[in-house]
């Protein structure tokens, strides 16, 4: 394969990944917030039954993000691809025909580890093909997974008025079922020529060096095993990251509205704050993953965690629309920046052979703690304290100021 068939597949695999991952993304972030007020009537249960979708939903993420970053190195990128969009599909299908709360719950644990099995390759298969912009290519692959929803909710409630819910949930199974597949038709694996190639660049490299030459040194470092990783501080730390800046982050999405609603905006007024946090958490995965290829990923990654945590220390001083939807939109940036540098930390880290497993690990922090340590336990102190903000407020600005922290305590360990 000549360099221009190599940088045009390379181009193709982007742009097939950004295409299969985009319902995924639109259906986790957006789907439920448009469809719990129908569910509520539709199974006469409240917002405590709907808000569980999101439970449900996590503890698939911590399940099979680590199972799809294993399974891919069996099996193939591709193919957890494709398995990814026919479980996506099926999910739509299960939810156009729920006949009860519980079969949302099946849909959100289907649509959770159907959005691992696209997500985990995904971000493996662009940084394969770019290792020197891993920050720039998974940060494109992890912009369209979240802006996805924000692109989509108000099509969703358009959808909903033009077709009915069935037809609807019916039409997107369709929806996601093609672009999946047109998208994981595109998604080229690099071919043993191309790796060939890369690793006699990486043996002249490491002759240089020998030689006195001043190469970066990291050349010289072998992947490591999932084993190795665990045994590795930096691991650790960066999955205590994910625990603090996860929890601060996601809190947001149910946090937005009702404080809103709490300065006496109206609910279109108040959706604003949230809408402001979704496009910076989309938009802002980009910028961040560009900017980290160019400042360092522990940098970008703390500064974005510091402006989060003033940001919710700002928030009780909060008055009015603009002020909270510039706050929500930092608070979305670190969010977005948390997803988006993680993935070419792992790599620069670890290695990319296991890379999958790897933060798929990482990944199961998010799902397993993020969500009681964030939605959950605001909701609750929310519940104690009278809907009083200010306690939450404080304790989330806390966490992303821990998390400044502790990402900045993820090094490479040595492993050559």
């Amino acid at each position: 394969m000549n360099q221009n068939n190599g940088e045009r597949n390379g181009a193709l695999a982007i742009i097939g990944c950004c295409i299969a991952i985009f319902w995924p993304g639109a259906l986790t972030f957006g789907f439920p917030g448009v469809m719990a007020s129908l569910w509520q009537e539709m199974f006469h249960v409240g917002s405590g039954a709907t808000g569980a979708t999101i439970f449900f939903m996590l503890s698939a993420v911590g399940i099979f993000m680590f199972l799809a970053g294993r399974w891919q190195e069996r099996y193939g990128i591709r193919r957890m691809i494709i398995l990814g969009i026919l479980l996506t599909t099926i999910g739509c299908i299960l939810a156009a025909f729920a006949n009860s709360i519980a079969m949302v719950y099946a849909w959100a644990f289907i649509n959770g580890a159907a959005s691992c099995f696209v997500y985990i390759p995904a971000l493996t298969l662009v940084q394969q093909w770019y290792p020197q912009r891993k920050g720039l290519v998974s940060g494109t692959v992890s912009m369209v997974f979240g802006l996805a929803a924000a692109i989509m909710s108000p099509v969703f409630g358009l959808m909903l008025n033009a077709f009915g819910y069935r037809n609807m949930s019916l039409v997107l199974a369709v929806l996601a079922l093609t672009a999946g597949l047109l998208g994981a038709y595109f998604a080229l694996e690099r071919d043993d020529e191309t790796i060939k190639r890369q690793n006699e660049i990486r043996d002249a490299l490491k002759r240089q060096i020998r030689e006195g030459n001043e190469i970066d040194k990291d050349e010289q470092r072998r992947p490591l095993t999932v084993s190795e990783t665990l045994h590795t501080r930096s691991f650790w730390f960066l999955w205590t990251t994910w625990i603090l800046a996860g929890a601060a982050g996601v809190s947001m999405t149910v946090l937005s509205t009702g404080y809103g609603l709490s300065l006496g905006l109206p609910l279109e007024g108040a959706v604003l704050i949230l809408t402001a946090f979704n496009l910076t958490n989309g938009t802002g995965r980009l910028a961040s993953g560009y900017f980290s290829d160019r400042l360092g990923r522990r940098r970008v990654m703390s500064l974005a965690f510091l402006a989060a945590g003033l940001a919710y220390f700002l928030f009780p001083l909060a008055g009015d629309l603009p002020t909270s939807a510039i706050l929500a939109a930092v608070v979305g940036l670190s969010f977005g920046t948390l997803f988006s540098v993680s993935a070419p930390l792992v790599a620069d880290c670890f290695g990319l052979d296991h890379f999958g497993a790897i933060f798929g690990l990482t990944f199961a922090a998010y799902g397993f703690l993020a969500g009681p340590l964030g939605p959950t336990l605001s909701g609750y102190l929310l519940d104690l304290n009278g809907g009083n903000f200010i306690p939450i407020f404080l304790y989330l600005g806390a966490f992303s100021l821990l998390a400044a922290l502790s990402i900045r305590q993820v090094v490479s360990p040595e492993r050559r």
